[in-house]
């Protein structure tokens, strides 16, 4: 391995060892050391040595061992897909909802608001919500994703130009998703789940790009909300699914890789068509589940506020996925290429110009939203042109785990995460407890560290920082 700069590293194509590209990873110093803790840079040169990956397989400063391919994942092929490249949690992501309300108007009502949340966003291990949708909704929101639940009274029409990929993937045919997936999903639309995922209000502390800022919404001392959540019970079981799949062609093929956790599937069999189009309604089910969830954010501080969600400036800044797989047109080589781009806890980071941005920001770059770890700040980016070329305009997606659940829960105390989150006056609704210790800031890198680096890396440059006011949790 070798530096090439202060925040950039890369493994060298090793032909003799089966890689076909080199990896190169995102990371400072202090970031590199805890990588190689873990199997994080073991598994990208594992997934450097997949046929007709192109360019570099490459690791965001958050990164971190996970199934098969490491989290924090960018990986490019030209005809191949690989659900474990994707992830478990198709379509998870992050939005961001902004307010005209002050920090000053909030804080005494905040504890109310945060009862309201937890009451009306439900959230836990197989939370369920009653909707009284139906069997045919739900194969319009897999189908047509959030223009369709908007035309159910679920948000706002501008709500559709802010999400990703125009609010729903194209292609997703709902015959290719199980009868399990869509039992285990019908009544977890608008449900937060567990684990990392939240809904946290926040306080936008510091602007570091006031052109930016302005053409986004972010003004200093307004309160936002963040929410991180993905596709639930429905895009975990197909994943499950097309993984014995995908096993089944690995044997019928004769297909070796270094990681049988690795598997894929030439993009014109049918294994490969067959989990596309579910995985594309595992998306658009993500997408919607996070609109409902808006929804009924929305709906919480017209409860507490007594006013319009319009009056308090409640737009959708940006929705994006950071568990995805798209067809994308890139420079590989000097050459323009269709290439099929896998984010793993990874986030697309578009640069300005780009016809897939939305309209209303594309003469500026992609919004990218990055969460930070329970108490501590968030951060709103901005995709820049250098990513275009370095890494397939992507970025980061989060602060990145350094220590398991397990071990979390030996070695912190939820008393040490409560006490923090009472110094630094956050509010703090949680389900289960344990997640206190297994979700608290100290089993994660710091974020700020995280999104300096991908700045210094020229990908993405700082919009914002966030810090919480309050959070609820599975």
């Amino acid at each position: 391995m070798k530096q090439l700069s202060e925040f950039i590293w890369e493994i060298e194509k090793d032909s003799a060892s089966g890689m076909n590209v080199p990896v190169r990873i995102y990371a400072n110093k202090a970031i590199m050391e805890n990588m190689k803790k873990d199997r994080t840079l073991k598994q990208a040169t594992n997934a450097a040595c997949l046929p007709s990956i192109v360019k570099n397989m490459l690791v965001m400063s958050d990164g971190h061992e996970g199934y098969g391919s490491p989290i924090g994942g960018v990986a490019a092929f030209s005809d191949i897909i690989s659900p474990s490249f994707i992830g478990f949690d198709i379509g998870c992501g992050v939005r961001l909802i902004k307010t005209n309300i002050t920090e000053k108007e909030l804080r005494p009502k905040l504890q109310h608001l945060m009862d309201s949340l937890f009451k009306n966003v439900p959230s836990g291990v197989g939370s369920k919500m009653k909707h009284g949708l139906t069997q045919k909704d739900l194969e319009g929101v897999a189908t047509e994703g959030v223009g369709y639940i908007v035309g159910k009274g679920y948000g706002f029409h501008e709500d559709i130009e802010r999400v990703e990929e125009g609010s729903h993937m194209k292609g997703a045919d709902t015959s290719k998703v199980s009868e399990m997936a869509k039992k285990r999903g019908m009544p977890q639309l608008g449900t937060l789940g567990a684990g990392n995922h939240f809904a946290e209000v926040q306080k936008v502390d510091r602007i570091f790009d006031e052109k930016l800022a302005k053409a986004y919404g972010l003004e200093e001392d307004t309160v936002a909300i963040m929410l991180h959540s993905g596709s639930r019970g429905y895009g975990h079981q197909i994943c499950s699914d097309y993984i014995r799949v995908l096993i089944d062609y690995q044997r019928k093929h004769n297909i070796k890789i270094p990681d049988p956790e690795l598997g894929y599937a030439h993009i014109d069999s049918k294994e490969a068509m067959d989990y596309w189009a579910a995985m594309c309604a595992g998306i658009n089910f993500a997408f919607v589940n996070r609109q409902i969830m808006t929804h009924f954010i929305r709906k919480s501080f017209e409860e507490v506020f007594g006013r319009r969600a319009e009056d308090m400036g409640m737009d959708l800044l940006y929705d994006l996925c950071h568990n995805i797989a798209k067809l994308e047109e890139h420079d590989v080589g000097g050459k323009r290429m269709k290439v099929y781009v896998h984010r793993k806890g990874a986030t697309r980071a578009f640069g300005p110009g780009r016809e897939e941005v939305s309209k209303i920001y594309r003469e500026y770059g992609q919004p990218v939203l990055i969460p930070g770890s329970m108490g501590t700040a968030s951060y709103v980016l901005a995709g820049r042109k250098e990513s275009m070329q370095e890494t397939f305009g992507s970025s980061c997606h989060g602060a990145g785990r350094v220590m398991s659940r397990h071990q979390a829960l030996r070695e912190i105390p939820s008393h040490k995460t409560l006490d923090e989150m009472k110094r630094k006056k956050i509010e703090i609704r949680v389900r289960s407890h344990k997640l206190i210790s297994e979700e608290a800031e100290w089993v994660y890198k710091n974020v700020d560290d995280v999104v300096a680096t991908v700045e210094g890396a020229k990908i993405s440059n700082i919009v914002a920082k966030l810090i919480p006011l309050g959070v609820t949790k599975g």
